[in-house]
């Protein structure tokens, strides 16, 4: 069964059993803590924890979902960076029996044969699960067959996406060695300090890898030998197993964050995307692959995605533009970088840092070529450098009245517009502020229509008249991305940072000078809108 097919059946089951189908959410959660969606869960947060569920008490999805956590493990037979997640949720809709059942049916209904499960063990806090070992036994599981085997916190426990959220025992099931589908009872809320409260509603949260799924249906070795991985792989010829692997992992991650308007750059999700590409660019020079390769493998993958993710195929330009401009711009200083890595007698951390500084090559990427010593020195120098950078800043906005508290607080209420009226994949990558003018930069594949450009001048100037109290504080880097301060420079802040909040509406981390209130900054008036390369845009506002 391919695995466009395999997706339809399990939406297929589910509906039938009185769950609705919800749509994918964005790669990008709206929890700052953390980078990207990580679980199908993430979308139905608010509903284990009691808020009514516009879906009702049953839902069913495929979640895009991307972790960083497994980029360097990438290459071997089962991890990757992007994957879909299939899952089925139930917020007080049922309980551990039906679970387990429905997930039993389903499995029997594709004709995929579970070798065995697993079921939390319990420790000092919390029991163990007899009953969900009870239920299996119903179907001829049990740890004297050997079918069935507890097992601790470490294997089946799920806790929270996120720094606190919904957590609870897991029941596993494993297919052809290899585990396919997590049934977690979501029965406890996980705080902040890791303390274990009951939730008062049951929640059930399943997640089964598509493409683990696939393996065991298509019955081939790995993953990499399924239909949503071949048309990619088989057009990476010459090197090794492990390269051509990590080559079409990372094609396909790079054109699900292209997609959400992620652009390369060296902070944040900006990073990671930028990380993908000049990884898969590396190992393809060691696979001999010549010239520029990675357009057409991002071809296959948004062929393969066209029917599942029509917002692929509808972005294709745009992703295409993203990847080949990236390919361009490291393609220009690979060789030289590399020429400086291998001539070089002593590779040590202060070395990898100027190659860094001077090639765009990340640590990682320079210690999969050679072994870097005294790597401890490159962290130094990185930190020595941002200090540097700060002092520079700090100095550009602080001085004499040299720049406007006036357009700094502005362009604040510029970006928030800008996110409120084009979409939250809006992103800072750059301003430049005057006494006379602002000029920001951010993400965006198209040019702004007048009528956008009308609506964020109307919302800029309703905050100014609604005259908002600006509010500043300091909090540690970290307390203020959990509180949902924006920041996109994350590399350039100290450890203690200033937050600009104004009235919910919009939420910085910020070194500049700033009003008390908006209403002392007079009409907002963008006077130019224009591109500043692929994928960006730029505009230029004043304030009469």
């Amino acid at each position: 069964m391919n695995s466009d097919k395999l997706r339809q059946e399990f939406f297929n089951f589910f509906e039938k059993k009185k769950h609705k189908i919800v749509p994918s959410s964005s790669l990008l959660p709206s929890d700052p803590s953390v980078l990207f969606t990580t679980a199908g869960m993430q979308q139905f947060k608010p509903y284990f924890l009691g808020e009514k569920s516009p879906h009702g008490n049953k839902a069913v999805s495929s979640q895009k979902c991307f972790r960083t956590s497994d980029i360097e493990e990438v290459g071997d037979e089962r991890h990757l960076t992007f994957f879909e997640m299939l899952g089925n949720f139930s917020f007080g809709g049922y309980g551990k029996e039906e679970a387990i059942k429905l997930a039993k049916d389903f499995l029997d209904s594709i004709k995929v044969k579970i070798d065995y499960v697993t079921v939390f063990c319990g420790n000092k806090d919390i029991k163990k699960d007899e009953e969900s070992a009870n239920i299996w036994e119903k179907f001829g599981f049990s740890e004297e067959k050997g079918n069935l085997k507890f097992c601790g916190i470490d294997d089946n426990f799920w806790g929270p996406t996120g720094d606190e959220g919904p957590c609870g025992p897991t029941t596993e099931i494993y297919s052809q060695g290899v585990e396919i589908w997590n049934v977690v009872f979501n029965q406890y809320y996980c705080e902040k300090n890791k303390t274990l409260r009951p939730l008062p509603l049951f929640g059930v949260d399943t997640g089964m890898g598509l493409e683990r799924l696939a393996k065991v249906s298509q019955d081939v070795p790995t993953i990499f030998e399924t239909d949503l991985f071949l048309p990619i792989i088989s057009q990476i010829t010459g090197g090794d197993e492990k390269a051509r692997r990590i080559i079409a992992d990372h094609v396909r991650g790079a054109v699900f964050l292209a997609a959400e308007g992620i652009l390369p750059s060296n902070v944040e999700r900006g990073y990671i995307l930028r990380r993908l590409l000049r990884r898969a660019i590396r190992y393809g020079k060691l696979s001999a692959l010549g010239g520029q390769f990675l357009i057409p493998l991002a071809e296959s993958v948004i062929e393969i995605y066209k029917g599942a993710y029509p917002e692929i195929s509808a972005k294709k330009d745009d992703i295409l533009t993203v990847i080949k401009n990236e390919e361009e711009k490291f393609e220009k200083t690979l060789d030289r970088g590399l020429k400086e890595i291998q001539k070089v007698p002593n590779l040590t951390g202060e070395v990898a840092f100027r190659i860094y500084e001077t090639y765009g090559f990340p640590l990682e990427l320079t210690e999969e070529i050679r072994k870097v010593e005294n790597r401890e020195a490159f962290f130094l120098m990185q930190k020595k450098h941002q200090e540097i950078s700060r002092t520079g800043a700090q100095s550009k906005f602080g001085g004499g009245g040299e720049f406007s508290p006036k357009l700094h607080t502005a362009t604040h209420l510029l970006h928030a517009a800008l996110r409120d009226i084009l979409g939250k994949h809006v992103q800072q990558m750059g301003s430049d502020i005057t006494s006379e003018r602002t000029r920001f930069d951010f993400s965006h594949q198209q040019k702004m229509t007048e009528d956008e450009i009308k609506k964020v001048e109307e919302l800029v100037n309703q905050k100014i008249k609604d005259d908002l109290e600006v509010d500043k504080r300091e909090m540690t880097h970290g307390e203020a991305l959990k509180s949902g301060a924006l920041a996109f420079f994350k590399e350039k802040y100290p450890e203690r940072v200033t937050v600009y909040s104004i009235n919910g509406f919009s939420k910085e981390i910020c070194a500049g000078p700033h009003v008390k209130r908006t209403g002392e900054l007079g009409h907002f008036k963008i006077v130019k809108e224009e591109s500043s390369g692929a994928g960006i845009r730029r505009l230029r506002a004043v304030l009469e």
